[in-house]
């Protein structure tokens, strides 16, 4: 935590990893969170100040992940500039694909609009729930265990913790056909973001078109008024790949590509920053 004449003006999620002081690494986005008050020069002592505390703590890197600009309040670039300023090097890029309200294109996709066609025959109905039980032990699991050998980032128990924690924010949509869950997402909603964290279906959805009904549902209509609805990033192997399919189909949607960048720095660089204005 930072402060300014014992005003909290800045504060650093983070996480210690050996000689390493990190963006915490079990969160989708990071970096430091700024007050909504804070000026240019304030955001450069923080800055400082964070290098330096850490560089007297003998931790020799700083690993940054930065938030991407869609999720600010207010124009907020003044890290990029700094880490310029220390020398840091980018170590990762990830590309996220998203949906702009004000500017949304309409769907072009001939397999999107065959897959809404399938779903409005079927006896299709999307739910918004409170309980994950059924999208994490009957779709996700599996599906992830299939596909990728791998378990969701989130246990049950945690996801649960997490909803009780911010009731309002960790948001569960089921897509049932005739009771039977077929296909689910799961919602982070920050205040101008919908971020979608999980999406999953079972082996018919190419049959019923429950992802086509569900992200149709979703952005027309329960996020419709948000500035921006974020299907996350199609990366792996640390940003170096790109699943091509997985990006394509959240461009069918109309979503297109910012990106979230991580950066490392040298803690002892802070002096850098002593020379910055004139």
């Amino acid at each position: 935590m930072v402060f300014k004449d014992e005003v909290l003006i800045a504060i650093f999620p983070a996480n210690k990893d050996k000689n390493s002081v990190c963006s915490h690494q079990g969160l989708t986005y990071g970096g430091i969170i700024l007050s909504e008050g804070i000026t240019f020069n304030d955001t450069l002592l923080a800055y400082k100040e964070l290098l330096k505390f850490l560089h007297k703590k003998n931790v020799k890197e700083l690993h940054l992940k930065l938030l991407p600009k869609i999720y600010h309040t207010l124009p907020s670039d003044e890290l990029q500039y700094l880490l310029f300023k220390t020398k840091a090097q980018v170590t990762r890029t990830d590309v996220t694909s998203v949906i702009e309200a004000k500017y949304k294109l309409p769907i072009q996709s001939s397999n999107r609009k065959r897959g809404l066609k399938k779903a409005l025959s079927q006896n299709l109905e999307v739910k918004e729930v409170d309980d994950f039980k059924d999208f994490w032990n009957k779709i996700l699991i599996p599906n992830l265990k299939k596909a990728h050998q791998v378990v969701p980032v989130h246990s049950l128990s945690e996801i649960t913790q997490l909803k009780s924690n911010f009731q309002k924010h960790i948001r569960q949509f089921n897509v049932y056909n005739n009771d039977k869950i077929v296909a689910g997402a799961t919602v982070f909603d920050t205040k101008h973001v919908a971020h979608v964290q999980y999406i999953s279906a079972n082996a018919d959805k190419q049959k019923l078109g429950s992802l086509d009904f569900l992200f149709d549902y979703l952005i027309n209509n329960i996020f419709k008024t948000k500035k921006y609805f974020d299907f996350g990033i199609s990366n792996i192997n640390q940003g170096q790949q790109i699943n091509e399919g997985l990006l394509s189909w959240k461009e069918s949607f109309g979503a297109r590509t910012i990106v979230h960048e991580f950066y490392r720095v040298e803690t002892k660089n802070y002096v850098e920053l002593n020379s910055v204005f004139v």
